[in-house]
């Protein structure tokens, strides 16, 4: 006897989905994934259809009525807060007269964390998931989807569906047991040492450092830190992606796993970084600062990381996306993959040499980048 058939659903966003039921599917190890981190981008005007992020979680139900499978999808009018870059595809695809946007894109809104984006209850669902998501992107007539930041795990899903991966670089710090910063500072090359250590004392001269958590967190301490990412996101990006109420928002629901790391000087905040903990790794989102401080950047979202990480037995510390300098930090690069979907055959046949190429440049970076590692060489 065959199965009944599997039928997909469009929710109406996040917040329309019991936070019990979605966890379910989510889990707890990686809170990007969550039913509150979600809903609050959601409910906090961040990601909404007005800021070109339409949610669109697609579920597929169980025989239980409640949710067993869930794509965090959003309808995307435009390609920012991604941070996998398709600029390209999209000229090439308007230039050759079709309509790149809207498109569908399978994430985490403005943050490039890799993890989990089949979010399932029943792993068997896996495959009708992935069905469902190209059906919406079929019957709308849609360029493309994508699963951005997608755990290595779950590759084999969507390579076996027909997708294209891509293949990019961040910098993760490993905890390889250490009791101490020192004791990490002892596995490097003498001179990368005390280069460390002299950019920690001329970031900390007259400076104090709290990191903040849980209840600790006031108003008074996001009204600081709204001040640091407005200044850092009108650089980065022409205009914040997040608004100040989703702060507010975050530390209403989530303290607990929010570490806010202040430098002040005189008891004033002068910057601040902002982590997410989960469950074996701490998660480094923005940071900003009213005051130009020699090598504080580095202070509070590397190193000040990597002390809270190795404070909280943690396995590693994940800073974001970019950045060549932290491997003097001691962050290595590690491959980061996405999974597209494109119904046309032309494009996808352009795109899918495009990836080839860009995988071996992506392959030989990596090398070269492994080479330039601060530790200590045997022999």
């Amino acid at each position: 006897m065959s199965s009944p058939p599997v039928t997909a659903r469009i929710a109406d966003g996040v917040a329309s989905i019991p936070a019990a039921a979605w966890d379910a599917c989510a889990g707890t190890v990686n809170p990007f994934i969550g039913h509150a981190f979600l809903s609050i981008l959601e409910r906090s005007g961040s990601a909404t259809a007005e800021a070109g992020w339409q949610p669109l979680p697609i579920v597929i139900d169980g025989t239980d009525g409640l949710p067993a499978a869930i794509a965090p999808a959003y309808a995307k009018t435009h390609s920012q807060g991604e941070y996998v870059f398709d600029h390209g595809w999209a000229d090439a695809w308007e230039r050759a007269g079709g309509r790149y946007y809207p498109k569908i894109q399978v994430a985490v809104p403005f943050s490039p964390v890799p993890g989990p984006r089949l979010l399932l209850r029943d792993p068997a669902l896996a495959p009708a998931l992935i069905a469902g998501i190209e059906a919406v992107t079929d019957q709308n007539r849609l360029s493309s989807a994508h699963a951005t930041f997608l755990s290595e795990e779950q590759l084999p899903w969507f390579e076996s569906a027909g997708w294209l991966i891509r293949a990019g670089t961040q910098f993760h710090w490993q905890n390889d047991g250490y009791a101490a910063f020192d004791d990490f500072l002892g596995v490097l090359a003498s001179r990368k040492r005390k280069a460390i250590r002299k950019e920690r004392a001329q970031a900390l001269e007259g400076l104090s450092i709290r990191h903040l958590t849980g209840a600790e967190i006031t108003e008074a301490h996001w009204d600081a830190f709204w001040v640091f990412y407005q200044d850092t996101g009108a650089r980065k990006w022409g205009q914040p992606y997040l608004t100040r109420a989703f702060f507010s928002l975050l530390g209403a629901e989530m303290a607990d796993k929010v570490l806010l790391i202040f430098a002040e000087r005189d008891g004033v905040p002068i910057a601040g970084a902002l982590n997410l903990i989960g469950a074996d790794t701490l998660y480094g989102r923005y940071w900003g600062c009213t005051e130009e401080v020699p090598f504080l950047h580095f202070e509070l979202c590397y190193y000040q990381a990597i002390d809270a990480a190795i404070a909280r037995g943690l396995a590693r510390v994940e800073a974001g996306a970019q950045g060549e300098h932290k491997l003097a930090r001691g962050y290595a690069p590690v491959t980061t993959w996405s999974a597209h979907y494109l119904p046309d055959p032309g494009f996808r046949r352009a795109v899918a040499d495009f990836l080839e190429r860009e995988r071996l440049a992506v392959e030989r970076e990596q090398d070269i980048l492994g080479e330039m590692m601060p530790f200590r060489r045997s022999g």
